[in-house]
C-alpha cells in the first residue's frame, strides 16, 4: 500500500520579519508539511514580478499552498501567478489596492516614501530597547525577535512596491484571515474575510494556537 504524496504548506512572512514567525505554528497531521520561507534582498530596480519570478524557485513542490503575512500575502498572490498554486492563503494582508487604507494612497501619490528615514530602523529597534514599560515593551521584544531583515535597500524596496501594487481581481477561493484589531489593515476595507476577534496585525504570533486549531479545517473545508 503506497502512501499518498503530503500537501505541502509555504509559508512567507511579512515586511521585515523573518521566518521565525511561523516558529508556534505546529500543525499536526502528517498529511501536511510546512516550508518556512525568508526573504532574499532584492536587485536594485527590481520590479516586484521579476522579484517574484525569481522567488519562486524556491518551491520546490507542484500545486503546494501558499500561505503569506502581510506583505508575505501580497507577494504568495504574485507567486501564484506564475506557479498555479493549489490554494493560497493570506493572513493580515490585501487581495486588492481597495483594501488599503487611505494613507496608502496619500503616501503614493506625495511619494512620501523618499522622505522615510529607512537608515533609522535598526537604531530604532535598538534604542526602543532601553523602555521596559508595559505594552510598548512587549512589543518592541516582538520587534527585536522577529523583524530582523532591515536592509535599507530591501526596506526602501519593499515599501514602494507595496505602494504601487495593484489588483483588482484575485482568486475567488482565496483563503483570507483579518484580525478586527489590525491597525496596519484596518477591518473596516477589508471584504470577504474570516474575522479572528481580537486578532492584531501580529497575530501570526500571539493567536498561533488558533492557526494550530483551525488551519488545516479551513484549507480542507474550501477545496
Amino acid at each position: 500500500m503506497s502512501l499518498q504524496p503530503k500537501e505541502n504548506i509555504y509559508l512567507m512572512p511579512g515586511l521585515a520579519a523573518s521566518s521565525k514567525i511561523f516558529e508556534h505554528i505546529n500543525i499536526q497531521n502528517d498529511n501536511y508539511c510546512l516550508h518556512r520561507l525568508d526573504w532574499v534582498n532584492p536587485t536594485k530596480n527590481e520590479s516586484l514580478q521579476d522579484y517574484c519570478r525569481r522567488f519562486s524557485k524556491k518551491i520546490k513542490h507542484k500545486s503546494p499552498v501558499l500561505l503569506g503575512v502581510s506583505f508575505g500575502g501580497i507577494i504568495v498572490q504574485e507567486i501564484d501567478k506564475l506557479i498555479d498554486a493549489k490554494k493560497v492563503v493570506i493572513i493580515s494582508s490585501v487581495k486588492s489596492h481597495k483594501e488599503f487604507p487611505k494613507i496608502f494612497k496619500y503616501a503614493k501619490d506625495f511619494e512620501l516614501i523618499k522622505a522615510i528615514p529607512f537608515g533609522m530602523f535598526d537604531n530604532f529597534i535598538k534604542l526602543s530597547m532601553k523602555f521596559n514599560i508595559d505594552k510598548i515593551y512587549k512589543r518592541i521584544k516582538l520587534a527585536e525577535r522577529y523583524l530582523t531583515e532591515r536592509d535599507q535597500q530591501y526596506l526602501e524596496w519593499s515599501v514602494k512596491n507595496i505602494l504601487s501594487w495593484e489588483q483588482e481581481n484575485y482568486r475567488k477561493d482565496i483563503i483570507h484571515i483579518h484580525g478586527d484589531n489590525d491597525h496596519v489593515f484596518p477591518i473596516n476595507n477589508i471584504q470577504n474575510c474570516i474575522t479572528l476577534k481580537g486578532g492584531g496585525h501580529e497575530m501570526i504570533i500571539l493567536k498561533a494556537k488558533w492557526f494550530n486549531q483551525n488551519l488545516i479545517d479551513l484549507i480542507e473545508r474550501s477545496q
